[in-house]
């Protein structure tokens, strides 16, 4: 089997192998339509702060947006032309968040320019620089990368490992990029070494790619960057488990990568800050894989800001009567809420699933067979964590590691029973989390009450 991890499924088989539908299919700019919708918050952390106002020209990649706080993001106009307001849309999530919406010009003035004396940059530079360009986790995490580039110094990190896996059914985003723009990658590669002061990186790849592999392996032009291919198994995407995989390294429970010494970055990410460097561009746009029941599926490149429904437009609409349209890949990705929606910076796939990939199965009674406790890559016991959810004994479900949980979904995937395990799982989660947050609060307004007491 090689190099692996604990638990997992092989989800790709029973879907078709979905990514033949674009694995072949070269990515293709999609240009913008007449309005960009520019969500200030697309990352983990605090929303930036709007930096324009309605009535304002702006440039293709102009700062719109500043972060806020050490864990946040810059963000930046995708389009010129003049903004229009600042406006409530809605997220992901379904909840509401602000955004900078923009009345295109079609003229694509640019703000940004080639960085010069790229040898020349310090790890500090080169880390602000990344920091400005508003990079995050383009997987899906959507955590801001020069956090990730600045260690607290108890953490010593020596390898930087770049996640090229792309384990989500359908999904084939990250493998166009690495067959149609390997050497910008590798470049990209080789500025986070410099901003990490590492001398190793490892591309982890999953088999199923062989051309990505061949031509990452092709651009490699130094010792210190290797590429490893990887079994097809999914989670494989995951930051622990592709560590564990290739390092034999085990990050500990509810610690991140760097207690492990090392930093992952995925493989958009990382071409994004190539990008940064190279031609200047910020991240203002990314490759969306448009696939399922659509009339034609295949790899954009969006401009953020743009609506879901203008995505599948330009990918021919709907092939047949959808039942599910998933921002994400069929396992961890979400619900696209409303076709409004827009294309935000972790938004990696829009997959519509219709009767042929998907269907409402009868649920059954647990026969405990333990295959959810099987595959479960954090090696946990689902069914005992979903059975404590539903009775609304969420102390027990905490008592069971409910908080350990990834979400990846591997239990409900295999469970005989058809039982909605991950949805309970994190209802659960969400519940304690809910009660931490109770907790806390109590412990600081009792903590203010003695301050006031104190000053009195």
């Amino acid at each position: 089997m090689g190099l692996t991890f604990v638990g997992g499924v092989h989800p790709l088989k029973s879907l078709h192998e979905g990514k033949k539908l674009t694995e072949n299919r070269a990515i293709e700019d999609m240009p913008a339509g007449e309005i960009v919708k520019i969500p200030l918050s697309q990352h983990i952390g605090a929303p930036a702060k709007p930096l324009v106002a309605a009535g304002q020209r702006v440039l293709m990649g102009q700062k719109i947006g500043e972060a806020q706080g050490f864990v946040s993001a810059n963000i930046h106009a995708s389009v010129s032309g003049t903004v229009a307001e600042i406006a409530q849309i809605t997220g992901l999530n379904g909840k509401p968040v602000q955004a900078v919406v923009i009345e295109n010009d079609f003229l694509d003035e640019q703000a940004f320019s080639p960085v010069e004396n790229i040898d020349e940059l310090t790890k500090e530079q080169i880390i602000e620089i990344i920091k400005e360009a508003g990079n995050v986790g383009m997987g899906g995490a959507t955590f801001p990368t020069h956090v990730k580039l600045c260690p607290p110094p108890d953490k010593k990190v020596n390898l930087l490992l770049i996640n090229g896996a792309e384990c989500e059914p359908f999904l084939t985003a990250d493998y166009r990029l690495m067959t149609e723009c390997p050497k910008r990658i590798i470049f990209g590669v080789k500025m986070l070494m410099r901003a990490l002061d590492v001398n190793k990186a490892i591309i982890g790849i999953e088999d199923n790619k062989p051309e990505a592999i061949e031509k990452m392996m092709a651009a490699c032009d130094t010792h210190a960057i290797r590429v490893v291919p990887v079994p097809t198994k999914y989670p494989q995407g995951s930051e622990k488990q592709l560590i564990n995989a290739i390092t034999g390294r085990v990050v500990p429970a509810g610690g991140l990568p760097m207690d492990a010494g090392v930093v992952v970055v995925n493989i958009a990410s990382t071409k994004a800050i190539a990008d940064a460097f190279y031609t200047g561009e910020p991240l203002l746009r990314r490759v969306v894989t448009v696939s399922g029941a659509v009339n034609n599926p295949q790899n954009l490149l969006v401009r953020l800001g743009v609506s879901a429904q203008e995505v599948l437009d330009y990918a021919g609409g709907f092939s047949s009567e959808p039942l599910k349209v998933v921002s994400g890949g069929p396992m961890m990705g979400l619900p696209v809420p409303e076709m409004d929606c827009v294309i935000t910076k972790g938004f990696s796939g829009l997959l519509v699933l219709d009767k042929t990939y998907t269907k409402k199965e009868k649920e059954s009674n647990c026969i405990k067979c333990g295959k959810c406790a099987e595959v479960c890559p954090m090696r946990l016991m689902p069914m005992m964590i979903s059975a404590s959810a539903m009775f609304e004994d969420f102390e027990k479900a905490e008592q069971y590691d409910a908080l350990d949980c990834m979400s990846c979904g591997c239990c409900s995937f295999i469970c005989p029973a058809k039982k909605p395990i991950a949805q309970n799982i994190k209802f659960a989660k969400d519940m304690i989390t809910v009660e931490k947050m109770k907790e806390r609060a109590k412990l600081e307004a009792l903590a203010r009450e003695e301050r006031e007491k104190t000053e009195e």
